[in-house]
């Protein structure tokens, strides 16, 4: 129970990113650049164990936690944080085509069924995600984006199964993320410079989203993956879409298309039933 709430709170900082990207004046690189140099630091200080459990392996997981997180940046900046984050919720379907052929984590045909309708909502999502806002200016490609990022989720939360596997507790998951956000300075610094004067409000925004958006989430989710099996993880960690298009809204005044709506509709209840139905069997 205590490493599922651990998942639900990660999530819940995981939320405010669309808002809080959309908020911020500068552009995407610099966005996920000074992003992603706060979060590391973060995660450094509030998870020692990141310090001292860098391999190849944790190498490799930081490339597809990069991947997720550069392409995350870019689609909020294109597209709506409603699009951008259910389409990053569908990342469930990649997840069950990733266990059983890298954690040889056996898939039931229910977890077959779900993943069918996830691929409905998905669908949905392209059609009817492309509503122009100011904040959304072009739509189509920041979907493609945010379905890119949630391809490299996916192989994220199934790595971090992998790196748990081997050992060393949740160190190496952390170390992972760490070197993810290494990763996203490194390739995005070039795009950064020169280096924008901005708000006050500006730099606030980026030290909220790496201290607390990414920070203090991965103090939370690297303690609770380990405990969670990679499907379940990834399930959990959509109470995210939940609550990020209501920050937007409010925020933005962004609402989604009619069959988007349907579409974010469609995969959160298909979550939610699956959700409980699973709690159902373990109880039983």
């Amino acid at each position: 129970m205590k490493a599922r709430l651990q998942l639900v709170l990660a999530a819940l900082c995981f939320s405010t990113a669309g808002a809080a990207i959309k908020w911020c004046a500068f552009g995407a690189s610099q966005i996920a650049a000074f992003r992603a140099l706060v979060a590391m630091l973060a995660m450094l200080v509030l998870i020692p164990e990141a310090r001292h459990r860098w391999s190849w392996r944790v190498g490799l997981v930081g490339v597809a936690y990069a991947a997720a997180g550069l392409l995350f940046v870019f689609a909020n900046k294109l597209t709506t944080a409603a699009s951008t984050v259910f389409l990053l919720a569908t990342n469930p379907l990649f997840v069950v085509a990733l266990a059983p052929w890298l954690l040889k984590e056996r898939v039931r045909a229910a977890d077959l069924a779900f993943m069918g309708v996830l691929a409905v909502g998905l669908a949905l999502l392209f059609v009817g995600g492309h509503r122009h806002f100011a904040t959304a200016p072009d739509p189509f490609v920041g979907n493609v984006l945010a379905a890119g990022s949630a391809v490299a989720w996916a192989f994220t939360v199934t790595g971090y199964r992998w790196l748990a596997r081997q050992g060393g507790g949740h160190g190496p998951i952390a170390a992972a993320a760490a070197c993810g956000n290494l990763i996203v300075f490194l390739l995005c610094l070039p795009g950064a410079l020169p280096l924008a004067a901005g708000r006050g409000t500006d730099w606030l925004i980026v030290i909220y989203l790496g201290v607390f958006q990414l920070g203090l989430a991965y103090v939370f989710l690297s303690r609770a993956i380990t405990r969670v099996p990679a499907l379940e993880a990834s399930l959990f960690l959509l109470v995210e879409p939940v609550l990020s298009p209501v920050w937007a809204w409010l925020a933005h005044g962004e609402t989604p298309g009619p069959l988007a709506a349907i579409g974010g509709a469609v995969i959160l209840t298909a979550t939610a039933l699956k959700s409980w139905r699973d709690t159902a069997v373990v109880t039983a």
